[in-house]
């Protein structure tokens, strides 16, 4: 092989991660894409999206940017308010994003940000969608990674060769646990004692509420904080839904003895956690169905000791899941994929079915995202506690820093803080490979 475009890549998951990596290498040039997705088809569900300037940045790079905006809310200022009261804690403008990165933040339905990767996708010849397709085992790493599927078209299992296996599936990934044990490693869930409710309200349900309607037509995402819980909310689908998410304790999983992500909620529970928050809240919640109460439990790892073993690499929520605090899950998956495809296309020709050589371009990627990912999930961490405070001194002082409304750079609620932005939205990660890729890749023995 002499061509980087040639070698295969097999993928292990569609979501946002997985579509963002095969288009990434689709618009690299790689000619063999395949992507595995134990769905019978992607769905298209889920609730509200935040996407800030950083992925905005790649998702305009893969060509999906134009069709993905046309439904998105371009969001313009931030209301952090007392959960009890509705009174505004601080109100930070953002109506400069474009001017300052060159990108807007916008909201959105996740099946808007999906539905536009996977419609990028199917412009690619290159890449082949197996879906109804489940990972059964990996079973071999390198040199020549070799995996072993199930398919509900077929009874038998089969087996699959690729130059490159990339995992994005999830949080619950089957190739992180096959991996890390293999190499006599484990992976550490940290228990975070958050569980999330995701609500989305239609127009036609707020439309006897100017309060309500009032939120649903502006560009501004509301955070409702109190003690041990917050809600954030903002409009997506082109000013039709208004998106809810929570984050609460988690008394309903706690005890729970398996790895179920989601359960069956109730109304007068939901109720129960939000009941100190004002009547705005209140009404807004009862406008939810009786039965449709979802409750998600919010899970994260510790840092993995390795994200790559010979010619496989983890990726997105499988190697750095992180609380919703920063709003920077998909985003930092979606990079993830373009940061691979960079990195992929600079194996030396000569190299290309060198296993140590992928090895060693793989772990490139893993050196340059790994750090700040990290950085980001611990802020997302830092930000929950900063605003689930109880009373006391803490708060007080918290309290105070809002009142500036970010005049001095900082917020605590880091989403919001200019000084967190910054950092966040000017990262190009794609212009980072290019300008570090040579020296980074030297410096691995």
């Amino acid at each position: 092989m002499t061509d980087f475009r040639d070698l295969r890549i097999a993928i292990i998951g569609a979501g946002m991660g997985g579509l963002g990596t095969a288009l990434a290498f689709a618009k690299k040039g790689f000619k063999n894409i395949n992507v595995y997705e134990t769905a019978s088809n992607l769905g298209f569900v889920g609730a509200g999206i935040q996407m800030p300037p950083n992925v905005v940045r790649v998702l305009e790079h893969l060509g999906c940017w134009a069709e993905i905006e046309k439904e998105a809310t371009d969001v313009k200022e931030t209301s952090i308010r007392q959960g009890s009261t509705n009174e505004e804690l601080a109100h930070v403008s953002m109506p400069d994003m474009r001017e300052k990165y060159g990108f807007p933040h916008c909201t959105g339905h996740r099946s808007s940000l999906a539905g536009g990767l996977y419609n990028g996708c199917l412009k690619e010849p290159a890449i082949k969608f197996n879906f109804a397709t489940s990972l059964v085992k990996v079973l071999s790493w390198a040199p020549k990674p070799r995996i072993l599927l199930k398919s509900r078209a077929q009874d038998e299992p089969f087996e699959v060769e690729a130059d490159i296996l990339l995992a994005s599936d999830g949080i619950k990934s089957i190739t992180r646990t096959q991996m890390l044990s293999e190499l006599g490693l484990t992976s550490e869930e940290e228990d975070t004692g958050q569980a999330a409710y995701r609500i989305m309200l239609h127009r036609d349900q707020m439309k006897g509420d100017p309060e309500m309607l009032a939120l649903l037509d502006c560009d501004t995402v509301v955070r409702w904080i109190g003690e041990r819980r917050h809600i954030i909310a903002y409009p997506v689908s082109g000013h039709t839904i208004y998106n809810l998410s929570t984050a609460h304790p988690d008394t309903n999983f706690a005890g729970a003895t398996n790895a179920t992500y989601t359960t069956r909620g109730e109304k007068k529970a939901m109720f129960e956690v939000f009941g100190t928050f004002c009547p705005l809240v209140h009404r807004m919640l009862d406008l939810v169905p009786e039965g449709e109460v979802c409750e998600w439990k919010l899970r994260i790892h510790k840092t993995l000791p390795t994200w790559v073993h010979g010619s496989a690499a983890l990726l997105g929520d499988a190697c750095h899941a992180t609380l919703p605090h920063l709003s920077q899950g998909a985003a930092m998956a979606i990079e993830d994929g373009a940061v691979l495809a960079e990195c992929v296309s600079r194996i030396p020709a000569d190299k290309l079915d060198d296993a140590e050589t992928v090895t060693k371009t793989l772990k490139v990627f893993e050196m340059l995202r790994k750090p700040y990912t990290t950085t980001l999930v611990d802020l997302a961490s830092h930000s929950g506690r900063v605003l689930h405070l109880g009373e006391g001194k803490a708060k007080e002082e918290r309290d105070r820093l809002f009142r500036d409304n970010g005049k001095s750079g900082v917020v605590p609620d880091k989403w919001a803080s200019p000084d967190v932005q910054k950092m966040i939205y000017s990262h190009d990660c794609v212009k980072e490979v290019i300008e570090k890729f040579d020296e980074v890749f030297a410096s691995i023995a």
